[in-house]
């Protein structure tokens, strides 16, 4: 696997596509490291995979036949939209997600000392730690339940 990893916002990661299967992502990223299941949030058990040396993270939703949906990550390689995005501070990210035409964002201060910038509309968070991006975790596009409204 190459060192630089490329963050497809709503796609996927480098090759590998948002609801792939655990064998797909095993012939793309290889044998995880470590793997766990989460299964103490009742709705929503997921199975975890672990890429610690190549500092990304795979999560699998187990009731949409264990299908890769969210990906954590923290390799300083990583690119998105041809930048090294570990490289940005918080002000750029925000530039550069404007350029491509995504304004809405919010902030949130955590008790234990990190901050958190996400894009609600394209699923997406990052994660610093004294004003430097330390993680950032992204996902499938949550598509809002469309309300249909028949004439009379």
């Amino acid at each position: 696997m190459s060192a630089s990893l490329e963050i497809k916002i709503g796609v996927g990661l480098s090759k590998l596509l948002f609801g792939a299967s655990m064998a797909d992502a095993e012939k793309v990223f290889g044998i995880a490291e470590e793997t766990e299941l989460i299964d103490d949030i009742e709705e929503c058990p997921t199975t975890v995979w672990y890429y610690c040396e190549n500092g990304f993270t795979l999560f699998f939703e187990e009731q949409n036949k264990k299908l890769f949906n969210c990906v954590d990550i923290d390799n300083p390689e990583s690119k998105l939209w041809g930048q090294k995005i570990f490289d940005l501070k918080e002000k750029q990210i925000i530039e550069l997600f404007k350029s491509k035409g995504i304004i809405r964002y919010e902030t949130e201060e955590h008790d234990w000392g990190e901050k958190r910038l996400s894009f609600d509309d394209v699923n997406i968070d990052f994660y610093f730690e004294k004003n430097k991006l330390i993680s950032i975790n992204y996902g499938k596009l949550i598509q809002d339940s469309q309300i249909l409204i028949l004439p009379n």
